[in-house]
C-alpha cells in the first residue's frame, strides 16, 4: 500500500476515533441505545468591546487580561460568522454567575460574541447573522425563547454586555428572548418584586445589582430605583403576557 494511502487512511480512523465518547478500560462495553448527546439548554449574548473581529479572534484563541477566554461563535459586523468551539463543548465565555437553576453556566450554554464595542448600535448585517445562527440553535438543541439572555443578566453588577444598544425587542418578535406586550396593565399592589425577579431566572443575592441588569436589559437604563414602570414589565414577564414568537416571518 503506498504509503500516502496509508497515512490518509491513518488519519481517517483517527478522526473517526476522535468524535466517539471515550469507553473507560476498567468496565466491560455494553453499549444502550438509550441515551442522547448533552444538550445545551443557554445561550448567552455578549459584545466583544475589541476593535475589529481579528483582535476578538486572536484573544479568544488565546487570553485576554484575566485569563483564557473563549466563546462557541463570534459575528462580524458584516455578518460573518465564526465558530471557535462545538456546541458540545465548553467554552469560557461566562464567568462567575447565573440563572434560574444553572449555577454552571459555562456548563450548560452555548456563548455567541458580538463585534461591538458597546458604544454604538449593532450594524444591521450583524443582526441579520445572529438570527440565523439563533434559529438554528434553537432549532438544534430545542433551547425555549427565555433562555436566550445576556452576559449581565447572569452576572449582574460584573458585566453589561451586550449593552443598551442591543435590540432585544426585535430578537423576542423573532422567538429568541423574551419581551413585554406594551398593552399589559399595572402590577398589583402586593405584588413581590424580587420573587418575580428570581421566576425571570435573575440572582438576587445583590438586588441594587440585579435592579441595574433588569433595566439594561428591557429598559436600557443603568440607574435608578425600580419604578412602577419596571414593575409592570416584571409582572407581564411572569404572567407570560409577552410578545408571541411568531409576530414576525424568521428569517
Amino acid at each position: 500500500m503506498p504509503k500516502l494511502l496509508l497515512a490518509a487512511l491513518v488519519a481517517l480512523l483517527l478522526s473517526a476515533c476522535a468524535h466517539n465518547a471515550p469507553r473507560n478500560p476498567l468496565a466491560t462495553w455494553v453499549p444502550s441505545t438509550n441515551h442522547d448527546a448533552r444538550r445545551p439548554v443557554l445561550v448567552v449574548l455578549h459584545y466583544t468591546e475589541q476593535d475589529s473581529v481579528q483582535r476578538s479572534l486572536d484573544t479568544l484563541r488565546t487570553a485576554n487580561s484575566g485569563g483564557r477566554v473563549s466563546s462557541h461563535y463570534l459575528i462580524g459586523q458584516d455578518g460573518a460568522r465564526y465558530q471557535l468551539v462545538s456546541d458540545l463543548d465548553r467554552a469560557w465565555h461566562a464567568g462567575a454567575g447565573s440563572w434560574g437553576a444553572v449555577s454552571d453556566v459555562n456548563s450548560a450554554s452555548i456563548g455567541i460574541e458580538l463585534d461591538n464595542n458597546g458604544r454604538v448600535p449593532f450594524t444591521e448585517p450583524l443582526v441579520e447573522s445572529l438570527l440565523v445562527l439563533l434559529g438554528d440553535l434553537k432549532a438544534r438543541w430545542r433551547i425555549p425563547a427565555e433562555n436566550f439572555i445576556a452576559h449581565s443578566d447572569l452576572a449582574p453588577g460584573r458585566k453589561v454586555d451586550p449593552g443598551v444598544h442591543f435590540p432585544w425587542k426585535r430578537l423576542a418578535q423573532h422567538g429568541y428572548g423574551i419581551w413585554p406586550r406594551d398593552d399589559t396593565p399595572p402590577a398589583p399592589v402586593d405584588f413581590d418584586v424580587v420573587q418575580a425577579l428570581r421566576t425571570v431566572g435573575y440572582p438576587v443575592d445583590d438586588l441594587d445589582a440585579t435592579s441595574r441588569a433588569f433595566r439594561l436589559r428591557f429598559r436600557a437604563l443603568a440607574d435608578g430605583p425600580l419604578d412602577a414602570e419596571d414593575r409592570r414589565i416584571l409582572h407581564a414577564l411572569v404572567q407570560g403576557w409577552t410578545i408571541p414568537a411568531d409576530a414576525v416571518v424568521q428569517p
